[in-house]
């Protein structure tokens, strides 16, 4: 049989997006969106079976698949997992091109497939990507804030106990200084669609994770100048992560955003402490 191997992979893979949009049904929290990924389940089987009836084989799903595709959908939320889906989807579109010339059923198939796209944009709309945007712009502050003062106190202080002790007390003030610029920038902008506690509580929660992550070093090494270095490597990691995120979720360029958002971070980090430099030598300041 002509495309054997090809019809088979497909044939699992409905399966397994079977399974995979039972069980996200099953997570969401939304009727109309539990609907929607039922709806899209049932077409999955019907696709499965349908190339079973060519193949005359049946096939076991992907249990790895399922399990990775549920468990992002848990730890980072419907929508990023529903966007990988979406690509895995769009690798599958020269497959029914090439087998609808020999299987016209793929057409059928494939033009399901493209109602799914549509039905999913509706699910897609996840609430908390709406303050994605915001919560970049305060992390991205806060990252600025950390790593310039972080690096300044590391070369004012020379003590790894001073430096977590000091920026632990400046942590409490920062923390809630940040979720209420959150909250009263969000009001600023006058839409439904943003919720001022909800963005409160996602820029608050971001911070918290970022100081977290950023002072972590000082906790662990004894020297502050290795501190200092693994700050700095944890910064871009932390930008490199969160881009990851936002690409796939908004679908845009992850290089671009990353060199863009490192760039801004280091380098306006870099300038405000040689500004702190000058001015520390202009006024005779010694710590």
């Amino acid at each position: 049989m002509e495309y054997e191997k090809e019809i088979l992979t497909q044939q699992k893979n409905e399966l397994t997006e079977h399974y995979i949009y039972s069980k996200l049904a099953k997570i969401s929290k939304i009727p109309e969106n539990k609907n929607v990924l039922e709806k899209i389940a049932l077409d999955e089987l019907k696709h499965f079976h349908i190339w079973k009836s060519i193949t005359q084989k049946d096939i076991k799903e992907n249990r790895l698949k399922i399990w990775y595709y549920v468990s992002i959908a848990k730890v980072f939320w419907l929508n990023f997992s529903l966007k990988l889906m979406e690509q895995w989807e769009e690798e599958a579109q020269d497959f029914y091109e090439k087998v609808s010339k020999i299987y016209p059923v793929a057409k059928e198939i494939w033009e399901d497939e493209k109602q799914h796209e549509l039905s999913l944009i509706r699910v897609l709309k996840d609430d908390r990507l709406t303050y994605a945007w915001s919560i970049v712009l305060w992390l991205n502050d806060a990252l600025v804030e950390l790593t310039w003062t972080l690096a300044w106190l590391t070369l004012a202080f020379n003590n790894s106990r001073i430096i977590w002790i000091t920026w632990l007390i400046m942590w409490i003030a920062a923390s809630l200084s940040m979720a209420s610029s959150g909250y009263l920038s969000s009001r600023e902008e006058e839409t439904s669609e943003i919720n001022p506690i909800k963005s409160a509580l996602y820029t608050w929660f971001a911070y918290i994770i970022t100081v977290a992550l950023l002072v972590a070093p000082y906790f662990i090494f004894t020297n502050v100048y290795v501190s200092l270095w693994v700050m700095l490597t944890i910064t871009l990691l932390i930008i490199a992560a969160y881009t990851s995120y936002v690409s796939i979720a908004k679908e845009v360029s992850f290089k671009a955003r990353f060199i863009e958002m490192a760039l801004i971070s280091l380098w306006v980090a870099l300038i405000s402490y040689f500004i702190w430099y000058l001015v520390n030598i202009y006024f005779w300041v010694e710590l």
